[in-house]
Order: C-alpha cells, then sequence, then structure tokens
C-alpha cells in the first residue's frame, strides 16, 4: 500500500496550491460578494493547460491521472468553490467527448476546448426531470442531415460560455425502455433557436453561473450526433458522470480543509478568559472531530481515483467517496462556523461562504440519498465489496 503523491503528483499538486494562494484566496470573497465573473482566474487556468485535463495529449490536452485530477478539484475549491464548477462542467464534457466522439467531433472540438479558447459544459437537468433523466422532454427530431431539437434545460453551468454544449435528448420517444431512445448531440452556441434565458439566483456557489437555456426548432447537423450512433447518450453520460462524481468529492475535500483551516486559525488567535479558545477541550474536541473526518474522506477520494487510474469501473468507489467527502464538507463547514461563534455568521469572514458552497455537495452530481441508491445497487449485484 502507496498512500504518498507520487513525484509529478506532488509537484502539480504545489504548483496548484501555489496558484490558489495568489490568483484565488486574496480575491474569492470580494468577486463573490459583488457577484464578479473570475476572468482572470479562468484565464490562468487556460495557462496552466486545467482545461484540457481530461482530454488526451495528441488532441493537445493533458491527459491527467484520475488523482491529478483530483488534486486539481481540492486546491481549487479550498480557494473558491465556484470557479472549480467552471472547470467541472468542462472536464466532464471532455471527458465524454474524448471517449465517445467520433474521429471528426474530437478534431474540430477538443484542441480549442484543451487551451480554453472553447469552454464546455453538459445539459442533462430540466424542470421536471433531475435524478430521473429517462424522464427527459427534450426531443430531437431528424429531418434530412440535422435534427431538430425542442425543449429546455435547467442548473446548466457555463451555458453562457459553453462552444459546443452537449445536450441529452429523446430522439426515439417509443424506445423501451426509455433510456435507447436517448442520444447526446453537440449544440454551437451560434446556432439559432439555443437561446440561454436566465441565470437562476442561488445561495452559493457563486463566481460560476447556472442558467435555463431554451431549444426551439434548433437545427443541428446530424454529424453532432455525439459518437454518430442514436441510442447511446444515457450510457455516454453515466459513464462521465463517474469523473463528475470524483470531482465533486475533491471540491468537498477543499471545502472541508479550508474550513478545518479557518477554525484552527481563529481558535489560536481568538482569546476568551484570558486564553485561546484552542485551549479550550470543547473547542479541541471539534476541531480533532473536523481533521481526522477530513483525512478520512481524503484517503477515500483519492483510492477511488485509484481505481479509476487502474482502468476498473468504479461506480461503487466514486459514490463513496462523493457521498462520504460531500457529507464531511457540510459537517466541518458547519463545526468551523461553531468555533468562529457570531463571527461565523458574518459575511466579513470566509466561513459564510464555506457553509453556502458546502450544501451543494450533498445535492450536485447526485443527492447523498442517490449516492446510497448507487453504493447499495454495485454491492448487492456483486459488483463490489467492502474490503481489501
Amino acid at each position: 500500500m502507496d498512500f504518498e503523491l507520487n513525484e509529478d503528483q506532488a509537484q502539480f499538486q504545489q504548483v496548484l496550491r501555489d496558484f490558489v494562494n495568489t490568483e484565488i484566496v486574496p480575491v474569492a470573497k470580494e468577486y463573490e460578494h459583488e457577484g464578479t465573473y473570475p476572468t482572470e482566474i479562468v484565464a490562468k487556468m487556460g495557462e496552466l493547460g486545467l482545461f484540457g485535463l481530461m482530454i488526451p495529449e495528441e488532441y493537445g490536452g493533458v491527459d491527467a491521472d484520475f488523482v491529478s485530477f483530483t488534486l486539481v478539484f481540492e486546491e481549487i475549491a479550498r480557494g473558491w468553490m465556484g470557479v472549480a464548477g467552471i472547470l467541472g462542467s468542462h472536464s466532464v464534457s471532455t471527458w465524454m467527448l474524448s471517449r465517445h466522439g467520433t474521429e471528426q467531433q474530437k478534431r474540430k472540438y477538443l484542441p480549442e476546448l484543451a487551451t480554453g479558447a472553447r469552454r464546455t459544459g453538459i445539459a442533462l437537468t430540466e424542470p421536471d426531470a433531475g435524478t430521473d433523466l429517462q424522464g427527459i422532454r427534450t426531443t430531437a427530431e431528424r429531418d434530412g442531415d440535422h435534427y431538430v431539437v425542442n425543449g429546455s434545460k435547467m442548473w446548466i453551468t457555463n451555458a453562457r460560455y459553453a462552444d459546443p454544449l452537449p445536450v441529452l435528448v429523446k430522439t426515439d420517444r417509443s424506445a423501451e425502455p426509455a433510456h435507447k431512445g436517448m442520444s447526446v448531440l453537440l449544440i454551437d452556441a451560434d446556432t439559432p433557436g439555443f437561446t440561454v434565458t436566465k441565470d437562476i439566483p442561488k445561495l452559493g456557489y457563486k463566481g460560476t453561473e447556472s442558467c435555463e437555456v431554451v431549444f426551439e426548432d434548433v437545427r443541428v447537423p446530424a454529424e453532432n450526433l455525439l459518437g454518430g450512433v442514436e441510442g447511446r447518450g444515457m450510457q455516454q453520460v453515466l459513464s462521465a458522470l463517474e469523473t463528475g462524481r470524483l470531482n465533486i468529492a475533491g471540491r468537498s475535500l477543499g471545502i472541508a480543509q479550508r474550513s478545518y483551516d479557518e477554525a484552527l486559525a481563529y481558535a489560536s488567535e481568538r482569546k476568551a478568559f484570558g486564553k485561546p479558545i484552542a485551549e479550550f477541550q470543547a473547542i479541541q474536541i471539534r476541531i480533532a472531530e473536523m481533521a481526522t473526518q477530513l483525512q478520512a474522506a481524503r484517503l477515500l477520494s483519492y483510492w477511488s481515483a485509484s481505481k479509476l487510474d487502474s482502468g476498473e469501473r468504479a461506480d461503487l468507489q466514486t459514490g463513496m467517496a462523493k457521498l462520504f467527502a460531500s457529507e464531511v464538507a457540510l459537517q466541518a463547514a458547519q463545526e468551523s462556523m461553531r468555533v468562529h461563534g457570531g463571527y461565523g455568521y458574518s459575511a466579513e469572514f470566509e466561513i459564510e461562504r464555506l457553509y453556502r458552497d458546502s450544501i451543494l455537495m450533498t445535492i450536485g452530481e447526485g443527492t447523498s440519498d442517490i449516492m446510497r441508491t448507487v453504493i447499495a445497487k454495485s454491492l448487492v449485484a456483486g459488483k463490489g465489496k467492502v474490503g481489501w
């Protein structure tokens, strides 16, 4: 068993840490409160090659291992989880395109997606279909050498910058079961009838937009059908969501780490009854619990990343990592707020933003209860085990 990063991963972590400390941490609170889009930070991420994490080298990407992939989201979310979200949806989409796209699609899109000259996201959720993706209503009717798309999507990260935007649609509404009639279309941003209608106000997860998008008789070339074969959309999306769970686990680690760091620093500086509150046993218990849960979540997350790196199917492992790490992030933010006392409720301190962002981790990419069902189904089906 080797629980250490290799030399390349350790160097990469340090580069990321320096970037976060110098470019994100000093401005995150101000940008978040003012609603400023982090244009300069996004440009720097492009210079670092982070938009090419999941893209093969032959198309200009980094083709990072999944441990390094998780490191990216942990470090960036430690600075500002919203910025990590910009990269998260892009990475899920580029992984899907890299693994399932036709050669023509890869050569057309991946080189610019790798540099950040193009960015992307993924459009799955609808007003009446979140967890139940088979219940989507967005349709794509074949008309000669085009598909005509009608419908809407909700909560789409990067919607205003995505070009192309992969969209899950029903190409055969009569298919049984329904997933056999679902496909993914790559819709270019300037396609007539494709409209980003509004940004959805949110409790947290600021910095990146979450939008409603509408498709009204959008004509998409048939050559933009992901993989070139109808009926494989659900399979393509579900395979990509494994990486999505891992990036949420990484983001959760970043929130939990920063929550712990803020609690420890505050407890060491804040005095009551003539001594630092870190010397009080009640505060010590909270800090010890936070540190222990954080390290357990980190080990589980990087274990699941190593499973993906070994080429194994990892629904069970990534489900466990996402479930546990997200719950730890929420718990750590709450405990850190308690350590801060009244100041934790103030927008002048980091912890109120960390708390707001932590809540999403237990919802995004599948709620905690959905993750529990994913884990249970894998165990019942004999596709995974508990233990070595």
